[in-house]
This record gives structure tokens, C-alpha cells and sequence, in this order.
């Protein structure tokens, strides 16, 4: 009866989660007077099968059970179902509050990292430690252009011999960059902070250390930035949210501690979607540089789209579940998702200890082979991190390897690999886990809400800035039981023993943004490519046409601790193709074009249903990952 006056059809949809939660509590508290008095309720066979049963039968079942229907546990009967009350009451509820009380109170997953650690390696593989640096190609005749414009968008590369030959030197290319992140930030808004301070201190360094005789390498003066949940002293890292903006991390970030030693210098601290999830962050929403009435899809949407526009050589993004397969493809830049556990994450913002990986957004295949160069290894405050032993990508034969295309590949990569003497396959993954997203939900979910059970617990989720994204899925993920987080588990070990027998190739080309192979390549741990391959038109451009453009990309993908190869491939293709080297229209739309203030989706994920978290868009909305 309670039920039926409670909920009214013209309630909002808070309202009825309030409702809801307000009943759930009265059941509960009900129930305890019961079990209190020793009554032992209805102990008949009657389990609900569904909330709608549970509210229709109120008085004719022990309250409790519509409790566990939600928890897809409603066949205990009432006897038990006491039982198990005052055993979580006595036992349950004490531990949980002293684990949260010893490890929980600090939001972000920044330390007590969790010790069940996900290993990628695939059977009795034996990965060597690193021992080497990889033996870069050695540019000559690389002269200084003479427009910042043309400067601007050279390689690391190209930008590394132009200081090593003092053709120009790191404080002028950090003045170049940082001029041309004010430039475009209000249009793009891609910048939380800008590190001027720091940026001119470092690119001092690098130029005394050059007169002294003192080279670093290619990253040595090169200016870059880095996403904001990576933590650098004395500047905020405000995980792009308004309840974190203010935040000041002393932490040295593992991944900004290593680039630092190659000499690079950080110009700017880069926009992520709000706790590293969807675009929208407290600042605004970071557009595409492409077509600037687009929003990029991801949470690393700032880094790729920076490092597009030309106001960064490089960036450093992350990924859980699509932040740098998205916005790369939609960005038209080359991107590296590595092998987990390839690059540290400590002092970066948690979302999954055993999905989260650091990656580089460049100009090409070269630049993040040089990126992940510098930053791989292992970190030893991040338990997950290893020293893995990669081949040097620019010494693999590629004319050994066998390569497999799948049926949505780009054929102009196939042919022109094909063309160097790479034997190309068709070929097809097989196997048979038919929900490979709600396995990475469950994962991905209940991880995060570890990292975020204060700031739940605390109601600061009201003030999210995308109520419709972390606030419903993490109070999803409160009633995902331990056993059912670790039968996702179990099935995701499934899922990499059929990937493993079925990868019969050393590598295969395939879309980089279908979502299957999004939630299959992070949950195995593989690393992808991303590569540009072209451009088309955009959707319903104005009458007299438009600069703006769509990007076409492909994925590369190698088995887990071979991103070497997939490097290796991506550095072939573009060694013939100009592809990367575009620039954006921003500057210069068109004479008759104009940019109205809505919301896009890229063309390319149209056709496609994606509703995840931390990676995804409903078609035709602007929820993203």
C-alpha cells in the first residue's frame, strides 16, 4: 500500500530513484524489527522474479526478498534471508566500514593500489626486461622553415634534430607552443591549465644542457601536454570536475617523472572529460579540430585534439575503455594504446587498476614509437607496471610477418603493406562470450566506484557535471555483488584463452572504433595503432561547401607485448602516405561557411549503439566515454 501512494505516474525519474531508495530503506529497517522479534516471516516458495512482483506482493512475501531481487538473489527463503540480515549486520557491515575507513576516504584510486593484478601475457610467455633504447632513424637536411605555422606542425622528430642542430632552440619552440594554445583554446577549450612557469624553466634547462654538449635524445626541449589526471607538483589537477578544480596534487606522476628525464617540457595541463569520462568537463567541451561543430568522442578528447590543431608536438592521454581509439580516429592523429601494464600509472587518476593504460596522441607511427620509448617500463608503485622487452620497432623485418585484414579494414593499408612484402590474410577472431561490454562494465564499474565510494557516499555525485554518466552507473555499480564481479572475471579469462587460439596471425588490420573490438582489445590488454587514412566530406556541409572534413582511420592491432610490431606496420604504411600529415581547417573553413552551437556526433559512429561508460555514444547522442 505504501508502495502504491508513494509512487505516483508523474514523478520524475530522481524522484522515483529517491522513492525508491526511501522504500528500500523502510523494507529494510521493517524487516530488522521483524527479525528482531524472532518472527519468522512467509517461509513459502514465493520468490519475486521482479520488482513489479515485489511491489504487488509487499504483504504477502518477507520484505526483505525484494531487496534481493535486485541483487538476482531471490531464492532464499525468509528463514535464510534473516539469517544472512543479522550476519551482515554483525559481520558484514563492520568489516566493509573499517576497509573503507583504512583505504576508501581519499577519492581517486591514487594509493593502496588493489594486489589482484591483471597480467596480459598470454600462456607460459616469458617477458624479458627492457635493456635497451630503441635506435631512432637519423634525419639530415632538416632545415628550419621559416613560418611558426610550418613549425608548428613538423614531427618530434624533425622538431628534435632542428635543437640538436641549433636551428632553434626549446624556449623558442615553448613561446611557438604556448601562443598557439592561447591562440585556439577558446576554441577548442582543450586547456585546464596552462604551465608557463614550469614550461620555461624546463626548456632553459634543455638549452644550458645543450651548450654544455649535454643531448638527451629526440625528446630533449620538445614542448608536450599532458592530460589532467596525470599529477604534476604545485599545479592543479582538477580530473576535469568541478568538485575536484581546485585540487593540488604533491604527487610526481611516473609518466611525467620519465619525460622529464628524456628533457621534454610540459606547456599544459589538457582537458579530460570529468573524471575521465565523456567530453564534457567543468570547463566546457573540448571540440574537433576537423570540423569544429563536432565534439571529439572521448575523455582523452582535449590531448588528440591538441595535438591535431598543432598547439602540442605530442600529448599524453589514457584509456579504459575508447579515451584514445576515439578522439584519435576522430582527431586524425596517430595513436598508441600500448599492452597494459607497459607504462606506470602512479600519480594518475584510477578508474580500473586492471583496464587503465597511458598512451602518446603524435603526428606519426615515428613519434610514438619515440614517446613509448620514454615512457615504458616499469613503475614501482604501480603493481601492474612490468618491464616488458619490445623489439625495436625501426629494425623489424616486415616482410617476415603475416598479417590478417578483417572484413572492415581500410584496403589502401592492406595493398600498400602488401606492396613492402607483407603477407596479408584475410582473417576473422574467433570466439564464443557473446558480452564482452557487460563483462567490461562489470569490471570497469565496481573498480571505479572503489576508487569513488567517498564521493558517492558523500552525495557529491549530485554535483557531476553529466548526471545521465558516473552518477547512474556507479550507483548501478553499489548492488554488483562481490561473486558476480568475480564471475565477470572469470569470464574475461574466457574471453583472452579464445583470443589468444584464435590469433593465428602476428597482427590484423580492422576498424579502430568499432565498439566490440574496443571492449575486446582493452579487456585482453592488446595494443592498437591508430592511423589515419584519409578524409570525406562532412554530413549536410553548407551549399557552397566546407573545408571541415571527416577523418578515415584503421587500427593496427598486435597480440599483448608486441607493439613493436603494430608500430612497426604503422611507421611502413605512412612511409608512403601523407595521410598524417594534414592540417586542420581551423583558420580557414571556407568562404561561405559557419559554425552553428550544437552537438555532433562524428559520422563514423552513426551507424553504431555504444552504451558504455567510460567509452561510448548512444547513436545520435552526445554521450561519450
Amino acid at each position: 500500500m505504501l508502495w502504491g501512494i508513494l509512487l505516483p505516474t508523474s514523478l520524475s525519474l530522481p524522484w522515483i530513484r529517491l522513492l525508491y531508495y526511501f522504500c528500500l530503506l523502510f523494507l529494510i529497517s521493517s524487516n530488522r524489527l521483524l527479525a528482531g522479534t524472532g518472527t519468522i516471516m512467509d517461509s513459502g516458495e514465493n520468490s519475486p522474479k521482479n520488482n513489479g512482483e515485489c511491489s504487488e506482493k509487499i504483504n504477502e512475501v518477507s520484505p526483505l526478498k525484494c531487496a534481493f531481487a535486485i541483487f538476482d538473489a531471490d531464492f532464499f527463503n525468509d528463514a535464510k534471508i534473516a539469517e544472512i540480515e543479522k550476519g551482515a549486520t554483525e559481520l558484514n557491515i563492520p568489516i566493509s566500514r573499517a576497509n573503507r575507513k583504512l583505504v576508501a576516504s581519499v577519492n581517486g584510486g591514487l594509493h593502496d593500489p588493489s594486489y589482484l593484478v591483471f597480467n596480459p601475457e598470454w600462456g607460459n610467455e616469458q617477458v624479458q626486461s627492457k635493456t635497451k633504447r630503441f635506435s631512432y632513424p637519423s634525419l639530415s637536411g632538416i632545415q628550419r622553415p621559416e613560418s611558426e605555422e610550418d613549425i608548428a606542425f613538423m614531427t618530434v622528430l624533425e622538431l628534435g634534430e632542428l635543437i640538436k642542430t641549433k636551428q632553434i632552440t626549446s624556449e623558442e619552440l615553448t613561446r611557438i607552443f604556448l601562443h598557439r594554445l592561447k591562440r585556439y583554446n577558446h576554441v577548442l577549450e582543450a586547456v585546464v591549465t596552462y604551465t608557463e612557469e614550469l614550461a620555461y624553466k624546463q626548456a632553459k634547462e634543455a638549452d644550458e644542457m645543450l651548450a654544455r654538449g649535454i643531448y638527451l635524445g629526440p625528446l630533449h626541449g620538445i614542448p608536450y601536454g599532458l592530460k589532467d589526471i596525470i599529477s604534476v607538483p604545485q599545479y592543479k589537477t582538477t580530473w576535469g570536475s568541478k568538485t575536484f578544480k581546485d585540487q593540488v596534487l604533491d604527487i610526481e606522476a611516473s609518466v611525467f617523472k620519465k619525460l622529464k628525464s628524456a628533457g621534454a617540457v610540459l606547456v599544459a595541463k589538457l582537458a579530460t572529460g570529468s573524471l575521465a569520462y565523456g567530453g564534457i568537463w567543468f570547463g566546457g567541451r573540448t571540440r574537433n579540430p576537423w570540423n569544429i561543430e563536432e565534439y571529439p568522442i572521448g575523455s582523452s578528447a582535449a590531448a588528440a585534439a591538441s595535438t591535431s590543431a598543432g598547439m602540442v608536438p605530442f600529448a599524453i592521454g589514457s584509456e579504459t575503455c575508447g579515451s584514445i581509439t576515439f578522439p584519435a580516429a576522430s582527431c586524425g592523429v596517430t595513436a598508441l594504446r600500448p599492452t597494459f601494464g607497459a607504462v606506470g600509472r602512479t600519480g594518475v587518476m584510477s578508474i580500473s587498476e586492471s583496464l587503465d593504460k597511458i598512451g602518446p596522441f603524435c603526428r606519426s607511427a615515428v613519434d610514438c614509437t619515440i614517446i613509448l620509448d620514454a615512457i615504458l617500463g616499469k613503475d614501482p608503485d604501480d603493481p601492474s607496471s612490468k618491464d616488458i622487452s619490445l623489439d625495436d620497432p625501426f629494425s623489424v623485418d616486415i616482410t617476415n610477418l603475416t598479417v590478417g585484414y578483417l572484413d572492415d579494414a581500410e584496403m589502401e593499408v592492406v595493398h600498400i603493406l602488401e606492396s613492402k612484402g607483407v603477407k596479408m590474410v584475410p582473417f576473422k577472431l574467433n570466439y564464443t562470450v557473446n558480452h564482452v561490454q557487460g563483462i567490461l562494465n562489470f569490471a570497469m564499474d565496481v573498480d571505479m566506484l572503489a576508487h569513488f565510494d567517498e564521493w558517492q557516499r558523500s552525495g557529491e555525485d549530485d554535483f557531476y557535471e553529466a548526471q545521465d554518466l558516473w552518477p547512474v552507473e556507479l550507483r548501478r555499480a553499489r548492488m554488483i555483488p562481490a561473486v558476480d564481479y568475480v564471475q565477470a572475471q572469470r569470464a574475461r579469462g574466457k574471453l583472452i584463452r579464445e583470443i589468444r587460439e584464435s590469433f593465428t596471425v602476428d597482427a590484423f588490420i580492422g576498424n579502430a572504433t568499432d565498439w566490440e573490438k574496443v571492449c575486446i582489445g582493452n579487456l585482453v590488454g592488446m595494443p592498437v595503432v591508430i592511423v589515419p587514412t584519409g578524409f570525406t566530406k562532412i554530413s549536410n556541409p553548407p551549399p557552397d561547401g566546407s573545408r571541415r572534413r571527416t577523418t578515415i582511420t584503421t587500427g593496427i592491432y598486435a597480440p599483448p607485448n608486441h607493439d613493436h610490431i603494430a608500430l612497426a606496420l604503422a611507421m611502413a604504411y605512412q612511409s608512403v602516405t601523407e595521410h598524417h600529415r594534414q592540417r586542420p581547417p581551423i583558420d580557414d573553413l571556407g568562404p561561405n561557411d559557419f559554425i552553428v552551437d550544437s552537438i555532433s556526433t562524428p559520422d563514423y559512429l552513426s551507424s553504431q549503439t555504444i552504451p558504455c561508460l567510460e567509452g561510448s555514444v548512444p547513436s545520435g547522442s552526445a554521450v561519450t566515454m
